[in-house]
């Protein structure tokens, strides 16, 4: 017996009945002539869908009134009939801004089932909506969403934005799903209204300020809300100014530029935006002087207080090098440090000693298959030199690697704390051959991160810590945190990647920020509201499981003494650390176990070089049955 859809079994009961797929056959020509054409197939239609699509076609604001039209088709294309549920939403553009009102005196909005709206059917698919608006004017501009269907029948369409002034907002789509990656998929709150342009594309803010306008909802003498003023208590730009300014590590909500890709010019401190932050009796809205000549991001960018502007001004014109590691005449180990503005070799020492630099030094490490598998040294000679660079000379060698290399850390004095408020550069040497170190390859290491995967957060230019830069996808962080150094990396797994996890979405998430309630309890970090599934946020690139060496890293033993304390050092299969920063239950650790994964592995001679047992790409990797792809959104 076949199956036949609900839009399919119309289409063959109305060919049973003979009046589907058959318009007239046209007439007959004269003997020898031929016959004037038919219109063609009558195109099937249905009273049903599971998913209801849009076309809108065309809008018309008059004087209390809003007209619009539009064809609707179901999940196959096929033209729907029968729509009883539709509703539009305007919110206008006044002096004051977007605003609508609850009690209809500003903007407006009606459903099909309101006294006055009338739908009507033109043709098959096709709708005019007169929907009655008290408030509205011929001459009103405004933000129109439209909805069609619901109930048992039609499924209800995405919002749609028709209509949009210009300059309603100067965020976009996309500064807010840098973080926010498909508000619509997520189960953070609203996110059934996230709206869609005429072209089908995603409009965030659009959609937002329909309801989060620029007034906010009128309260009365005791607090009690009414329905004057704006739609919602939260205007958009408290949503933006106030609501995001709790983020707590290196985000600067001041950074204008991180959300508002448009330029923001304000007349007035009393307007929109402003006032949110700087009220107008306050001594801070004293000393702004808003004009329509200046963009109010650059005024908030250069804040003596703030001082992104001059780290990124430090970070753009300066770089370093290190050379790669030589013998020097005693049998010690060197690499040199060098420092650039521009192309300008600078004095290292000089700024040392005027405080300009408050940290300039090197680490020795053994290097294996373009990973830093430890620290080969730690105690070292410095030297300063006539150029301008730093020498740093290790006598000794802990670990023999059969490859070495070098990091570097130079640090600008920055704010009140260097180490964490300064502008740090960190740079790798080429790979030296230890059997000869004229054998030399240059530094690799497959980072799956795109560039500004951690400055999309982190926005103010400092380091997380040390050398913790932020900038390219936080590749000087592997300096420490790489897969040979047995970091706790925040109470889950060694290595960049398990330490980012976890400090953002795992069991690190309310320890890395370190804040507290007011009972004493750890404060998860921003990054706990957010879709951990959208992966996409920093691995633009997907990610490809099988290209992960299959070789252990160091870890922090999974098992704790008395005190609660990792017990032992430990070796981990790389992608089980990773994985587990997340996925840390007892049900999912077990079932990476049983496919060859470890957590706390004892270590052996060569470590490095061991493979792991894991055979979690077998069936995780992208495009496999079960692969990482299903689960977690690698798509923008």
């Amino acid at each position: 017996m076949k199956n036949l859809t609900k839009c399919r079994l119309a289409f063959v009961v109305a060919a049973a009945m003979g009046i589907a797929g058959c318009g007239s056959d046209g007439k007959d020509g004269e003997d020898g002539a031929p016959g004037e054409p038919g219109p063609g197939p009558t195109p099937p239609v249905v009273e049903a869908s599971e998913v209801t699509n849009v076309e809108f076609i065309s809008h018309m604001v008059e004087e209390g009134q809003v007209t619009l039209e539009f064809e609707i088709t179901d999940e196959e294309g096929l033209l729907i009939n029968g729509l009883e549920n539709a509703a539009v939403y305007l919110a206008a553009k006044t002096e004051d801004g977007i605003q609508r009102s609850r009690d209809g005196s500003v903007g407006g909005s009606a459903s099909a089932s309101d006294e006055g709206a009338t739908l009507t059917m033109l043709d098959d698919g096709r709708y005019e909506f007169v929907a009655p608006m008290a408030a509205v004017q011929a001459d009103t501009e405004g933000l129109i969403r439209l909805q069609v269907g619901g109930g048992d029948s039609i499924a209800s369409s995405p919002y749609i934005i028709v209509n949009k002034p210009e300059m309603t907002h100067t965020t976009t789509t996309e500064t807010c799903y840098s973080c926010h990656v498909d508000y619509a998929t997520s189960d953070i709150k609203h996110s059934g209204y996230v709206a869609l342009n005429t072209d089908g594309e995603v409009d965030f803010v659009g959609g937002c300020m329909v309801c989060h306008n620029n007034v906010a909802r009128d309260v009365d003498s005791e607090g009690n809300s009414l329905n004057t003023g704006g739609y919602a208590k939260n205007t958009m730009q408290k949503l933006g100014h106030i609501n995001h300014q709790k983020f707590e590590k290196d985000f600067t909500p001041t950074n204008c530029y991180t959300c508002h890709a448009e330029p923001v010019i304000n007349t007035s401190i009393a307007g929109n935006g402003c006032s949110d932050c700087h009220t107008t009796d306050s001594a801070s809205a004293q000393f702004i002087m808003a004009n329509s000549d200046f963009d109010a991001r650059e005024f908030h960018v250069k804040s003596e207080k703030i001082g992104i502007d001059e780290r990124q001004v430090i970070r753009a014109e300066h770089s370093t090098t290190l050379s790669a590691v030589y013998m020097n005449d005693t049998g010690a180990y060197c690499t040199d440090l060098s420092l650039f503005k521009g192309e300008e070799q600078l004095s290292i020492e000089t700024l040392y000693a005027d405080g300009t630099l408050t940290y300039a030094s090197t680490y020795l490490h053994g290097y294996h298959n373009e990973s830093i598998v430890g620290r080969e040294s730690r105690s070292y000679e410095e030297s300063y030199n006539s150029d301008g660079s730093k020498t740093f000379c290790h006598s000794t060698l802990d670990l023999q690697t059969p490859q070495i290399m070098a990091s570097s850390r130079v640090t600008f004095n920055h704010g009140e704390d260097a180490s964490y408020d300064g502008v740090s550069f960190t740079s790798y040497s080429p790979v030296a051959e230890l059997a000869d170190l004229n054998v030399v390859s240059d530094y690799d290491r497959r980072h799956a991160v795109t560039t500004d995967s951690c400055t999309t957060c982190h926005n103010n230019e400092t380091n997380y810590h040390k050398n913790g830069s932020y900038v390219e996808g936080g590749l000087d962080c592997v300096a420490c945190h790489n897969n040979g150094q047995d970091r706790n990396a925040v109470g889950s797994a060694p290595g960049f990647g398990p330490m980012v996890h976890s400090m953002h979405w795992g069991i690190g998430n309310e320890l890395s920020g370190a804040k507290q309630d007011e009972d004493g309890n750890n404060v998860p970090n921003s990054a706990d509201s957010l879709n951990a599934d959208n992966c996409v946020s920093c691995h633009a690139e997907g990610i490809d499981l099988s290209a992960i060496p299959n070789q252990y890293m160091r870890a922090k033993a999974f098992n704790t003494d008395e005190n609660g304390d990792p017990d032992t050092t430990k070796m981990a299969s790389p992608i089980t650390a990773n994985c587990f920063a997340c996925h840390d239950s007892a049900s999912a650790l077990s079932h990476m176990e049983q496919n060859g994964g470890e957590i706390d592995a004892e270590v052996v001679t060569d470590w490095y070089t061991q493979p792991t047992a894991e055979s979690c790409a077998t069936c995780h990797d992208t495009g496999k049955s079960f692969g990482i792809d299903k689960f977690h959104n690698f798509e923008r």
